[in-house]
């Protein structure tokens, strides 16, 4: 009994192997927690009730009312400026009802009454001219030409969108690589126990053969 004990202890270098494949389980298991919970739920959501539309520009305006966005000049160099509120009113192929677009689900929880964030600059001026540039694009660039959209009407049914910020692409990598860390982790102590079970298999043959 002793003997067999003996046969299977493992070396240092098993045992490091089987700490790396423990702590990769560990890790995908933590992985699939933290980004279910704090960003997988939430983009399900999100999508669930939503879907694509055709948009057509309503209506481009600017508000009196600006908005303070942070700006940032250096690592200890942060300071507050002002942007003009530009919104975009769309109508959608599935509604009659006119909508106010956002460029994406980010943008719409920063500032909801607002279709565009510009690019925060230290000069307000610059910020102003931001906005203007986009306002003058909706208008004469897209103008009438329809263009798709999304929309949620669960969450949000007066918004719409330009553009998801969780799209089937970033939910199958915030899925697959905790996974892939999980399988490497139960690989690698899989191999380790098989490949001690027949080097042990192996010494006890070695040994039979000697008497």
């Amino acid at each position: 009994m002793a003997r067999t004990r003996a046969a299977y202890e493992y070396t240092e270098a098993e045992d490091k192997s089987m700490r790396l494949g423990f702590l990769l389980i560990a890790a995908g298991l933590l992985s699939l927690l933290g980004l279910g919970c704090c960003w997988l739920r939430p983009a399900l959501q999100e999508r669930g009730g939503g879907g694509s539309a055709n948009c057509t520009v309503l209506a481009v305006r600017q508000l009196g009312e600006r908005f303070a966005c942070t700006f940032s000049c250096g690592a200890a160099c942060r300071g507050t400026a002002r942007y003009p509120c530009l919104q975009v009113l769309v109508r959608t192929s599935r509604s009659s009802a006119p909508a106010l677009l956002h460029e994406d689900e980010r943008q719409l929880r920063t500032n909801p009454k607002c279709s565009y964030i510009p690019p925060c600059a230290r000069d307000d001026q610059e910020n102003s001219e931001n906005v203007t540039y986009k306002q003058k694009y909706w208008k004469e660039k897209v103008g009438s030409q329809p263009f798709t959209c999304y929309f949620n009407q669960h969450l949000r049914p007066d918004d719409v969108m330009l553009k998801r910020t969780h799209d089937e692409t970033v939910l199958l990598h915030c899925f697959l690589w905790p996974v892939v860390t999980f399988l490497v982790g139960v690989l690698i102590v899989v191999l380790t126990i098989c490949a001690k079970s027949l080097a042990v298999r192996a010494e006890a043959i070695k040994k039979k053969k000697h008497l």
